[in-house]
């Protein structure tokens, strides 16, 4: 989005509202060729990374808000975040891209497809490097610098410079990835295509995420924490802070530099007592880890798997 002026997509965006709005009060309605080139301006420039499902908010804003629970421990909710802005009629657009795309077949190499939205293609020109049988919808965004092991990335998901998308990760719809991330093998970073207002899953520059860890339902992962193999983030989660004297409890938010391990808590049902998954803050990542070539030091120094 262009700093120098806040609204420089206004008239698409008044478009594709319209078309919501039609839809609503019809729902076979045809869309005119003006609708369907509006649609496809939208995914255009997600494509060429001018435009963005979410986008960081300046550092002035608010911080998150504090709710009290009985014990005393004070709780932080995603809802309670106001560090990023949604760009809801993005993602309605990309909604509406469905409606209008035709199913279409095609091979590339051995490979055989039939979908609605082409591949992305243009990784030479944005300077990506892509491993083989690595795959990236059309939609997508990556920044210079950015590895493609065998992954996939989805329609409206942005990633930064530098980052990793390690073998088998998957990057959802709309999700955010920042600059300078590890997603190690087989992270799956869920998509949020709907509701149209739902935060997309976010991880924010320097953050490393662990072999086989899950993070879904819009969570966001701040600043260069960790996340430890095996862990399960959904926007539910309990996430308790061991780290801090004072007792806090996170739901669908990592802070900065928090290192993060899988736990169980106990939960009393009327047939008897279970044990639930969550997640411990364990202590917080020092700056001798920033470097990505150091992170095997923080995950050493908290006996962490990766």
């Amino acid at each position: 989005m262009n700093s120098e002026n806040p609204h420089p997509w206004k008239e698409l965006e008044s478009h594709i509202e319209r078309i919501v709005s039609q839809l609503e009060e019809n729902p076979d309605y045809s869309f005119s060729v003006t609708d369907k080139e509006a649609v496809n301006a939208v995914i255009e420039h997600l494509d060429s990374g001018d435009i963005r499902v979410a986008q960081k908010k300046p550092a002035s804003h608010t911080p998150p808000d504090q709710k009290e629970l009985a014990d005393g421990t004070a709780e932080i909710r995603l809802e309670d975040d106001h560090s990023w802005e949604v760009n809801t009629w993005v993602k309605k657009a990309i909604s509406l891209y469905f409606k209008i795309s035709p199913m279409e077949s095609y091979g590339v190499g051995p490979y055989c497809y039939s979908d609605k939205i082409p591949l992305k293609t243009n990784f030479e020109e944005l300077t990506v490097r892509v491993v083989p049988p690595a795959t990236a919808r059309y939609g997508s965004f990556m920044e210079p610098g950015v590895i493609l092991m065998p992954s996939y990335v989805n329609i409206g998901a942005y990633i930064g410079k530098n980052s990793m998308v390690d073998t088998w990760a998957t990057v959802g719809s709309c999700a955010q990835i920042g600059a300078g991330v590890h997603l190690s093998g087989g992270v799956g970073i869920g998509g949020v295509l709907e509701p149209p207002g739902a935060s997309p899953v976010i991880i924010e520059d320097g953050a490393f995420i662990g072999s086989r860890a899950i993070v879904v339902e819009g969570v966001r992962v701040k600043k260069q924490a960790v996340i430890a193999a095996g862990v399960t983030l959904t926007a539910s989660s309990y996430i308790y802070d061991l780290s801090s004297p004072t007792a806090k409890v996170y739901r669908g938010v990592v802070p900065e530099r928090a290192v993060v391990v899988p736990g169980v808590r106990k939960k009393t049902a009327p047939g008897g007592e279970m044990m639930l998954s969550c997640a411990y803050i364990i202590g917080e990542r020092k700056a001798s880890t920033d470097d990505k070539t150091s992170l095997n030091q923080v995950l050493r120094e908290f006996s962490l798997s990766v």
